[in-house]
């Protein structure tokens, strides 16, 4: 995976690529130099030191032509199987002082081991071979040059009281105290001093620290380089490093602060967008019985937090809208959309940061006092004022769509799509046709231009007296404390009859919320909702009607509980059914 890419990337100069063409290493040049490395043990003969100071350069070639053949097969299983003994050969040099001590030699040895790594272990073998990489690799990073001597440096960590598993465990802690201490210093000199540290040293840092990602003590390491931000333009740490940490922390193998998983986001746009991509496909792959369950997974992923920043909200918000195009606008897409807003919302309204950045800085493009209408929920406001401001928002968005600037479909479809996001707003609207006395036109308006976008203003006027018929029948009916399916045949029958698919499902939404709030429609509402959900194919917008309703009655503390229970009841019937 990564690490091979790694290795691959690194190795990319026009020497290495000449070797790569030969992708076979003889096996009598491979047996050659593990009798060598047999040989050499560990260098404590003056003998065995001359030596291999003579062959190093071959042996490097050597090492080079290895870690050129491990990338081009298939997973570290079969480097194994072609290789049997290659753990034997890497390990006595990572142990023998005088070949790690050439810088090097001790590059490429890593990069043996990191090609070895598997980032997803498929077998028993594979994750012992990961482990004793991890061990191998400690050493290679935590060598000092004193540790010359093996039987002095065993003495050493005896008299430390410590094995040596744990002396290695302890130089990794520090060797992670002393980065961070060196990164953080350097990044905070507050002076006009040069650099301590150089830029293309952080990026060996953060490569080196790609097979140990998953290690608990080198978090506040990970989080030091996702947090650092040197005099350089251009990104200093490694793409293999960024896109495996962001891998491990949303297979959630490691757990990282707000801000780094922020700057990781914010500094490497893949590992954004498959953020993104990774939410979508958890909530579409696992049963969700509540938008509650939907909200606490959008949450625990830490996008609605992050796009506290625009430009992450921005790209964030398109991936999304991308989403829903393809998906043909399902409501299942939207709800979470606007689940997805309504978090944002909350963690942009709870930022308590001086300098908060402005509402136009995540929707630029767009009509800003129809955006500030919007971001407005509706338990910010008393319920008596509802009604009017939901007329306000439809008179703001009526002005923009008739307005002949806005001719395009893609002007049309953006300002679609932020209506879209606010969702909150178009079932309160529906919902204030019923229960409160307002002017119906403007309302119907904005349901009509949310079902229907893509009619012209001539059909959407034809879609308004439609709804409007629906309406006045509804509303007649709307006090009748015992009714009956056949009060409301002509509803349903032009529900069933209609062959538009968005007048359909506006006239449902219309006929579904009377079942809620009127007296009489909790007797029947069962009945009616499965009977239309049946004929019309409806029962997934219908769902997420009651699902987003019954969210928001849950935030808002309705009082009538009859409603609330009514569509609990609702919810699980369909459930068995979407």
């Amino acid at each position: 995976m990564c690490l091979r890419a790694l290795s691959k990337r690194f190795f990319n100069s026009d020497r290495d690529c000449g070797m790569a063409q030969d992708t076979t290493v003889p096996k009598l040049n491979f047996e050659y130099w593990l009798d060598k490395a047999i040989e050499w043990g560990q260098a404590t003969t003056l003998e065995s030191q001359k030596d291999v100071c003579l062959h190093l350069p071959q042996l490097q070639e050597f090492l080079h032509q290895l870690c050129e053949t491990i990338k081009h097969l298939q997973g570290p299983t079969v480097a194994i199987q072609q290789f049997p003994l290659i753990g034997q050969l890497l390990g006595r040099l990572c142990w023998n002082p005088f070949v790690i001590g050439y810088d090097e030699s001790q590059k490429i040895l890593m990069w043996c081991l990191c090609c070895l790594y598997s980032s997803e272990p498929q077998n028993a073998v594979e994750l012992k071979a990961n482990s004793w990489i991890r061990s191998l690799l400690c050493h290679l990073l935590s060598s000092s040059k004193w540790e010359n001597n093996e039987a002095e440096t065993s003495t050493f960590i005896s008299a430390l009281g410590y094995t040596s598993a744990d002396y290695y465990c302890h130089l990794v802690k520090n060797m992670v105290v002393s980065l961070v201490t060196e990164l953080r210093e350097n990044q905070f000199n507050g002076l006009n001093i040069p650099e301590s540290i150089s830029a293309s040293r952080v990026t060996d840092i953060s490569i080196f620290c790609v097979p140990l990602i998953t290690l608990p003590d080198l978090t506040p390491l990970l989080e030091t380089l996702l947090l650092y931000h040197g005099g350089s333009s251009k990104e200093i740490l490694s793409s293999e490093f960024l896109e495996t940490v962001n891998e491990a922390f949303l297979k959630k193998k490691i757990s990282l602060p707000e801000s780094a998983v922020f700057s990781l986001w914010l500094r490497h746009l893949p590992s954004l967008e498959k953020a993104t991509l990774h939410l979508l496909d958890q909530l579409f792959s696992i049963q969700l019985n509540s938008l509650e369950e939907v909200a606490r997974v959008i949450k625990d992923s830490l996008l609605p937090q992050a796009a506290s920043h625009p430009a992450i909200f921005r790209i964030v918000n398109e991936i999304f809208k991308n989403a829903l195009m393809e998906t043909d606008g399902t409501s299942e897409v939207m709800t979470i959309i606007q689940v997805f807003t309504q978090l944002f919302l909350q963690a942009y309204q709870n930022d308590n940061k001086q300098h908060k950045f402005p509402l136009k800085a995540y929707f630029p493009y767009h009509h800003q006092p129809l955006v500030r209408g919007l971001v407005r929920r509706p338990f910010e406001l008393p319920t008596t004022y509802w009604s009017q401001h939901v007329k306000h928002i439809s008179d703001m968005l009526k002005a923009l769509v008739e307005d002949t600037n806005t001719s395009s479909l893609t002007d049309l479809f953006e300002i679609w799509f932020l209506v879209a996001c606010f969702g909150e707003w178009l079932d309160v609207a529906a919902e204030q046709l019923l229960k409160a006395s307002v002017e119906p036109d403007p309302v119907l308006w904005l349901l009509a231009f949310y079902y229907c976008p893509k009619n012209e203003n001539q059909q959407r006027t034809q879609t308004v007296i439609e709804a409007q018929e629906v309406y006045n029948h509804l509303m007649m009916l709307f006090s009748c404390t015992d009714l009956s399916l056949k009060d409301l045949e002509a509803v349903v029958h032009r529900v069933t009859g209609i062959q538009q698919c968005c007048n359909q499902q506006f006239t449902t939404h219309l006929l579904t919320d009377f079942l809620l709030f009127s007296p009489g429609g909790h007797k029947i509402a069962q009945e009616c909702i499965y009977h239309i959900a049946e004929i019309t194919d409806t029962r997934k917008e219908v769902y997420n009607l009651l699902a987003r309703t019954a969210y928001r009655f849950n935030h808002s503390g309705e009082e009538n509980q009859r409603t609330v229970k009514l569509m609990s009841v609702l919810l699980q019937k369909l459930t068995l059914k979407v």
